[in-house]
């Protein structure tokens, strides 16, 4: 029972952390730095990449 719980919260919290990371990535400011520069931040990129493990490892807490 405790892992299925620890399970939903992972997958609960990498949904938000990837949401969030797609808010900056997709926000106009960052927008106007990809065309200018071409960088994207390091935020972004992490909370996307954290909220997909963070899910994943949610799900597999759930097996």
């Amino acid at each position: 029972m405790k892992n299925k719980i620890i399970g939903i919260v992972l997958i609960v919290a990498g949904i938000a952390l990837f949401v969030w990371g797609y808010d900056i990535y997709d926000s106009v400011g960052t927008q106007i730095t990809r065309a200018v520069s071409g960088d994207s931040p390091i935020e972004a990129w992490a909370g996307m990449i954290g909220g997909g493990i963070c899910v994943l490892l949610g799900i597999k807490q759930l097996t």
